[in-house]
């Protein structure tokens, strides 16, 4: 026997010591059941209680030294496809809405030269953004094309970091790349996928590992260093924003070798960094208002998932209910209330909002259908305690769903959803919920009785992890506690608009006729007419204060789920009659009446209805007096270009720095003004070549522009 045969052997034999006794059964299978084409099978009389000393010499024998380790890693590979294969359909089996969204979730949107800076905005609030046309040219890529070079670069991408809010699909689009990949449908030039959850990696922040020691804990088939060899290998890291781990790119201990032992936020910063294992790749999927932890030269390709199209929205009711007359009134519900439409754009509120509507459009024919979130959220939560009723308590669908072991579980619920929100926290392990005195036991009982609103899930050493089933279903119920304890919020005063739907919410159930949708889970009385009228004064008077664009188009909303227009009424009355008044006001009080009402007038209006106003005017304001930066320019000709016919902007002494933000505006998709009166603006020369440099985009609508100059 030659050395190098030897050598061959010993090596088999250290790949199959790392191996337990049923995947040793399972190795054997693949032997005996090999792929034609991939190399001869061994025949099952052969391998039959071989044991693993038998395994190396009938391995020997079947395949030539050269070969029998690539096979020996083929086979490992196989099995570690199998095992994937059969976890990422457990998942996907019990994810919402899969069944659709496994059918339109292969497309990512490109944001061409877009970064992973901090965002923070509210995710619902970047949904409507993301509604509309954007301002820059995007594409699409196809999921199993996300690590393949871009047009003009040679190499692969290595790195990708992943966007979209919460309950977007980001972790059913990682599984479902995984599933095709281990069905042998795409990428088959990679050899290993290793899908890991930062809620998993935070249960090991205090232990050291290799590299290869951590792909060990999570994927016991790979017990052997040789499989980063040469190999083809994808890592995957979801969920960046539930990471506890202290990722510091900046100082942090330098790791080349994948034997090397090191903490495992170490470990992460030194794979993403490309400096441990640079031929891997690296997906990582964030929230928006985490992704901004990776660097910007760490990642290759940002991209970000938009979730469902209007033609997806559609189709997804069309597939949940079968009676056509039913599911075309639900649609056209649906779309008559324009912040119902877009947040539709998120899976799992389309979820919760055909829930809703199912039920009562069995039990309630006729009655009325919610317009807005609160209503939607407060039926979706009774919809869940007649489930409780019906199923776990053996109750009749007539019975008051409310019970005194009910109210005592939403009572919990709200409880951990108000403290967690408050750190920001979306998942929840044994030691948080202590901390907040919550016991653990009731928590299991609640995910066990409420599934489709909290749910509890275990890691790989059974460790018990607990989450709610959407952030927005924490927001409502943190909302929920608030309202019923009567304990005070911060949600205004918050520095960033993490808050914002929770205070949506609070507002919403201070209206009565939401009360009585709730009438059996509280017994003191509630809000009146008059408190609910000086809580729309109170925000009348906020929304006129010197707030940001983003709070105030929030403070609509609320005003919304009040039911309330007057204050939209009386600004776009005045904007369509040109009798919008400045000559008493300071120059911030200019500023806000000017640009940040009417933007966010027309924001918040667009946001309810497609409606449009035909024509805006102001005249004569002097704005040299006013601290105007490009992003207020941006601000006023938002509110310029959701005019569909006619803006004035006469004598308000814009200058050069003006036309910039303007042009920028008119070469974007988004605006429909079709005509425009600049006249008497100091724009010079150099304004007017910016301004000509938007009239050319092919997405400019204007037909019309006034440039009558007086002399300065």
């Amino acid at each position: 026997i030659s050395k190098m045969e030897i050598s061959v052997k010993e090596q088999l034999l250290h790949i199959l010591e790392n191996l337990g006794e049923v995947e040793l059964k399972h190795f054997h299978w693949y032997l005996q059941n090999a792929t034609k084409g991939d190399f001869p099978s061994i025949k099952k009389c052969h391998l039959e209680n071989a044991d693993r000393l038998k395994t190396v010499d009938l391995m020997v024998q079947t395949y030539t030294t050269d070969h029998v380790i690539e096979v020996a890693r083929t086979t490992l590979k196989n099995m570690n496809k199998g095992k994937f294969k059969k976890r990422c359909e457990n998942s996907l089996v019990h994810t919402v809405s899969v069944t659709l969204y496994l059918s339109s979730a292969n497309y990512l949107y490109i944001t061409e030269g877009g970064t992973a800076e901090v965002n923070d905005e509210h995710e619902v609030r970047q949904i409507e953004t993301a509604s509309r046309k954007p301002d820059r040219p995007e594409t699409t890529i196809r999921q199993e094309d996300i690590f393949k070079a871009s047009p003009g670069r040679d190499k692969p991408i290595r790195t990708v970091l992943t966007m979209g809010v919460s309950g977007i699909g980001k972790t059913v689009l990682t599984q479902k790349f995984t599933l095709d990949w281990a069905e042998d449908k795409v990428n088959q030039d990679i050899h290993f996928m290793f899908p890991f959850t930062f809620r998993e990696l935070n249960l090991l922040k205090k232990k050291k590992f290799s590299l290869v020691e951590l792909v060990h804990h999570f994927f016991t088939e790979t017990k052997e260093a040789g499989i980063f060899d040469d190999f083809q290998v994808v890592f995957i890291f979801d969920g960046l924003d539930e990471c506890r781990l202290p990722l510091n790119f900046q100082k942090t201990e330098t790791v080349t070798d994948v034997t090397q032992s090191a903490s495992v936020d170490v470990l992460l910063t030194n794979l993403i960094r490309g400096i441990l294992l640079p031929s891997a790749h690296v997906w990582i999927t964030t929230r928006p208002a985490a992704a901004y932890q990776i660097p910007s030269n760490c990642v290759e390709r940002v991209t970000e998932v938009r979730g469902f199209t209007d033609t997806q929205k559609e189709e997804y009711f069309r597939k949940r209910f079968t009676d056509e007359e039913q599911t075309s009134r639900i649609i056209s519900h649906i779309k008559t209330s324009r912040s119902l439409y877009i947040m539709c754009h998120i899976p799992v509120f389309c979820w919760i909002t055909a829930t809703v509507l199912e039920d009562m459009l069995k039990t309630r024919e006729g009655g009325q259908i919610p317009v807005t979130l609160t209503e939607m959220y407060i039926h979706f939560l009774v919809v869940q305690a007649k489930v409780k009723n019906v199923k776990y308590d053996g109750g009749a669908d007539m019975d008051p769903h409310w019970s005194p072991e009910s109210r005592t579980m939403v009572e919990l619920l709200g409880k951990l959803a108000f403290e967690q929100l408050q750190k920001s926290d979306l998942i929840f392990y044994e030691s948080d919920l202590a901390e907040c005195d919550t016991d653990i036991r009731a928590a299991s009982v609640c995910s066990g009785v409420f599934t489709q609103i909290f749910k509890e899930e275990r890691g790989l050493y059974q460790d018990k992890v607990f989450c709610f089933v959407h952030l927005s279903i924490q927001e409502f119920l943190a909302a929920l506690h608030v309202h019923l304890t009567f304990i005070s919020s911060c949600a205004l005063q918050s520095p960033n608009g993490h808050l914002d739907l929770f205070l949506r919410f609070l507002v919403g159930l201070s209206l009565q006729t939401n009360q009585r949708l709730l009438q059996g889970l509280w017994t003191q009385k509630r809000s009146s007419s008059q408190t609910n009228q000086e809580t729309v004064q109170y925000i009348k008077k906020k929304i006129r204060k010197d707030l940001s664009a983003e709070k105030s188009i929030n403070l609509f909303h609320c005003l919304n789920e009040l039911n309330d227009c007057s204050l939209v009424e009386e600004i776009q009355q005045s904007l369509s009659s040109g009798s919008l008044s400045t000559d008493k006001l300071s120059p911030a009080q200019v500023y806000n009446s000017v640009t940040i009402c009417p933007c966010v007038v027309l924001s918040f209006r667009y946001s309810l209805n497609d409606s449009e106003l035909p024509c805006f005017y102001i005249n004569c304001i002097n704005t040299a007096n006013l601290l105007i930066t490009s992003l207020h320019h941006v601000c006023l000709f938002k509110a310029v270009c959701f005019c569909t016919f006619f803006s004035r902007l006469s004598i308000c002494n814009l200058s050069e720095k003006s036309c910039e933000a303007l042009s920028s505006l008119l070469s974007s998709e988004a605006p429909r003004l079709r005509e425009l009166d600049l006249s008497n603006n100091n724009l010079q020369d150099s304004g007017v070549k910016l301004l000509f440099v938007g009239l050319q985009s092919p997405h400019c609508t204007l037909e019309i522009i006034r440039l009558v100059f007086r002399i300065f």
